[in-house]
């Protein structure tokens, strides 16, 4: 049985054109071609991102944040309670107003004290300001030299200059070293990010993230298989463009450098629009869509590929309207920050605003500074 579905799979109709076999893709003549198996080191080297990733978070990212003045701020932890604990883990963490009367008569607080620890119970599952500044720290450091890398693979190529090239005697098309390697590297970064996104931190598109994940796999993955490596190498460095500089914008931002940040985040802006919304779409998706088809009959390989590379866009859609609210802050004055975050909440209790001194109202902070504005609302 195992057999009759391996044999299944790796039908060749499944893969490639008609009247094309693999035999047509084995080695010959000092020419390399890609092999499903080629994929087997990707899981190690996963493995491997993950362990470089807890050193340099640990020894790189942790003193840089120490040099950028990141500071935490401070959190007043929920005192125990047996009761509130357990509605909080089984039962949710934002109580109704009758589950609240409910807890108060169970627990022996007043409503506003059991509103408030189940406030600072959720402000101690938020990440921490450090955490953030590390996670944005790998990432950028790995997008930015994959930008490079990818750019140095392709930049000499005819096909990058000319998209009917891509499919110039395609299948038949051989392997050099370099695109090996950064296809590889490049499967095991994004293999890593969904091994690790359950202790990430996590964000208000964190299914759209794992939906990223898994398409971006399955789409690099199939093109190796199907050998449509030089779509692939313009396809992940067209990615790879912009993520860097939305990593960088977070870093200045856990830093408080907010000019610094918000004109990064416009450079951002920018290019993710036109590589996302313009480049991917009208160019890429046109070539993977449009040109094969002046050479072979459509197969199942092409449908696959073109819809993954469809799931992308729509992500990118997606991205490009939250991208568009924040540009929106932006320029009418008021602060840009991750539509994507959770924002930690601010206690306002009159016993905590005695305990600041004074009994006035504190303002919404974010990452530890006041926000200037008057459209704050009252938490108690």
């Amino acid at each position: 049985m195992l057999q009759t579905l391996y044999d299944y799979f790796w039908w060749e109709r499944l893969w490639l054109p008609v009247n094309l076999t693999w035999a047509d893709l084995e080695d010959r003549d000092g020419r390399i071609y890609a092999k499903a198996s080629d994929l087997y080191i990707t899981l190690p080297l996963a493995l491997l991102f993950l362990i470089i990733r807890y050193f340099f978070e640990l020894y790189v990212a942790t003193p840089l944040a120490a040099l950028l003045n990141v500071k935490e701020k401070a959190r007043l932890r929920a005192p125990p309670n047996a009761t509130l604990e357990h509605f909080y883990v089984t039962s949710g963490k934002q109580p109704k107003q009758v589950e609240v009367e409910l807890l108060s008569r169970q627990s022996g607080l007043s409503g506003r004290q059991v509103e408030r620890w189940f406030r600072r119970r959720r402000n101690q599952d938020r990440p921490s300001l450090l955490k953030k500044f590390r996670e944005a720290s790998w990432r950028f450091t790995f997008y930015l030299i994959a930008f490079v890398a990818g750019m140095a693979v392709i930049v000499d190529k005819p096909w990058f200059y000319d998209m009917k090239k891509v499919w110039e005697g395609y299948p038949i098309q051989s392997t050099i070293p370099s695109q090996y390697w950064y296809y590889m590297i490049e499967l095991s970064f994004y293999m890593s990010l969904l091994f690790s996104i359950a202790s990430d931190v996590k964000r208000k598109d964190f299914k759209e993230q794992i939906i990223h994940h898994v398409a971006t796999i399955i789409l690099i993955s199939f093109s190796w298989f199907a050998n449509y490596i030089r779509a692939g190498t313009l396809i992940m460095a067209l990615h790879d463009s912009s993520d860097y500089l939305l990593e960088s914008a977070k870093m200045f931002n856990y830093a408080g450098w907010k000019n610094t940040c918000n004109n990064i985040f416009i450079i951002f802006a920018i290019v993710f629009i036109i590589t996302r919304l313009v480049i991917l779409p009208f160019w890429m998706i046109h070539c993977t869509l449009v040109y094969p088809l002046e050479l072979y009959p459509a197969f199942f390989g092409y449908y696959f590929f073109n819809a993954m590379m469809g799931v992308l866009q729509i992500l990118h859609i997606f991205w490009a309207y939250l991208i568009l609210r924040m540009a929106h802050k932006f320029i009418t004055g008021k602060v840009v920050e991750d539509e994507r975050s959770d924002r930690e909440e601010t206690e306002s209790s009159e016993g905590e605003e005695a305990a600041t001194g004074g009994g006035a109202k504190s303002r919404p902070l974010a990452n530890g500074h006041p926000v200037l504005n008057n459209h704050h609302r009252k938490n108690d």
